[in-house]
Parts: C-alpha cells; structure tokens; sequence
C-alpha cells in the first residue's frame, strides 16, 4: 500500500501538469473501481479548471474552479502516467507496476496537451467529486488525525494524542484517526530513528501530567525527518523523461530496518540484529539492542 511519502510524490509529479490547465475530455473505461464513479462524472469535470492539487493523509485533492475538488486515491496498485505525445512521464513509486493498457480505467485530456492516465491493475483505488466547502467536516477527512508534516505535529501534540494509552506504540502510530498517513514502513523506520521500542505502550509518550517524555521529543522529529528524507529520495528523480518507459518519483530508497530481518543495526554504535516481530497483523521491523 502507498504510504504518505509515495503519495506525495505523486502529487509533485502531477501538479506541473494539472494545476492551471482545464480538462478537455474525460473517459472512464469503466463503471467502478473500489466504488462506482459518481454521476456523470466525465461530464462534470470537462471544462474545469484545476485551482490547485493538495494532499490529505494518503488522498489526492484537486480543486476545480466551480466548486468541487475531485478526490483521488491510489489504492494498493493505482499508478498516474503522464503523456505527452509519444513521451511518458510515470509519478511511480517504490516498485514496479504492470503496464498493461488494459488497467488504465481513466483518462485526463487536458488543454495543455498532456493525457493524464490511471492505471490500477487491482482497482482497489478510487475517485469522486465533492463538494470543496466543508470538505474537511465531511467523511472521510472528519475522521483523519493529523498531519505529520504539518506545523501543529510536535512533541506535545504525541503527548495529547497518545497520554494513557495501552497499545504498542507501533500499533498506536498506525491509527489514522489519531495521525494521518502513517504507514507500516515509515513507523518502523522513525521508532528505529528515535531509539524507541515498537513493543512499549503508546503511553510512555506522556508523563503522569500529560506532558511529552523524551521518547515523544525524540519521536516527533524522527516521524518528520523519516518522511522527508523519503520524499526527497522520490523527489531527487523528478525529472522529464523522453522515453515512453521513464520513471518519475521511483524510490532509491534504503531503509535502516524495515524488510532486514537478520541483517545488522546500521547504527555505528549499536552491534544489534534488526528483528521482525508481527503486530496488529502486520510486520515490524526493529533493532532490540538500540529500541528500548
């Protein structure tokens, strides 16, 4: 599944293209993907213009200029190739993606002469139209916690979210009504950053006043520091490709534990084993001689 930093690369890859540029045509090669498409939705987006493309947790919001935002989302395997021409660019992420025309379902035809392609082998990604006022007070961003690359994430806001609470930390970090975009790769990856646990309870980021401890002021800015760098890395190969089969976004990624069970801690000063436990269902990745 997408994580934050992938979907934010995409967007980057995207907005160039879409932002100020009107839709010329629209076709939706089917009826659905995770869900139907709303009504008349070819119809409603052709002619409007793009105000802006944003990003809310793993969602992609395009604001049209009559009032409505069409939310996007990837899915577990959605893609978006840019053509122009013969030319391709590919916001892709982190691995490969099947290129079989027979997945792209939707198609953007924009003024500026570019086509905007998804593609999602799996259709478990979706779109809509929404109303853009109160967008925020609606489902599902009502129920999305904060943002980790927003101003308001600090050490205190841990403390708030998570004073009192019993569950593994790694488990807690995972709730996308407390924190939005979080996923399995980053938090194992930030814990590891910070030198916390993945088994201790989420409430060791509070003390007995509420206040943020240590662990939360070391959190906070491994959470942040970990989605950058992954944003950078997807980042550092924008670029315009000429060729139908370039790559853009795709992850040069190396992680400091997740998927490198047995293999040792990178920390120099550690002489740890990265370990692999399985919490909530899902796998995690960490060093039990630094994680404490």
């Amino acid at each position: 599944m997408p994580e934050l930093p992938e979907v934010e690369t995409v967007r980057r890859g995207l907005a160039p293209t879409m932002v100020g540029a009107r839709f010329a045509a629209v076709e939706a090669r089917r009826g659905d993907l995770r869900a139907p498409f709303p009504p008349r939705f070819a119809e409603r987006l052709k002619g409007r213009r793009v105000v802006s493309l944003t990003r809310r947790a793993k969602y992609l919001l395009a604001a049209l200029d009559n009032g409505e935002t069409l939310v996007m989302h990837l899915g577990m395997s959605g893609s978006f190739r840019i053509e122009r021409g013969e030319a391709a660019v590919v916001p892709r992420l982190h691995h490969e993606r099947p290129k079989l025309s027979a997945h792209d379902h939707v198609v953007f035809d924009f003024d500026n002469g570019a086509r905007v392609v998804f593609n999602d082998p799996r259709r478990f990604g979706a779109m809509d139209l929404v109303k853009s006022e109160g967008i925020a007070e609606r489902p599902p961003f009502a129920e999305i916690g904060v943002e980790p690359l927003s101003a308001e994430f600090d050490a205190a806001k841990l403390a708030a979210l998570f004073a009192g609470a019993r569950a593994p930390i790694k488990t807690a970090l995972l709730d996308q009504k407390r924190i939005a975009g979080l996923g399995n790769i980053y938090v194992c990856e930030a814990l590891h950053r910070a030198r916390v646990s993945p088994t201790r309870p989420a409430g060791i980021l509070a003390d007995a006043k509420g206040k943020p401890t240590a662990a939360a002021r070391a959190l906070a800015p491994a959470i942040r520091a970990v989605l950058e760098a992954a944003i950078e890395a997807g980042g550092s190969t924008l670029r315009d490709h000429r060729q139908p089969d370039g790559e853009l976004g795709y992850f040069q990624h190396s992680f400091a534990v997740y998927d490198r069970e047995g293999a040792p801690c990178p920390r120099r000063s550690c002489h740890g084993t990265i370990a692999r436990v399985v919490q909530g269902g899902r796998s995690t990745f960490y060093c039990p001689a630094c994680q404490k």
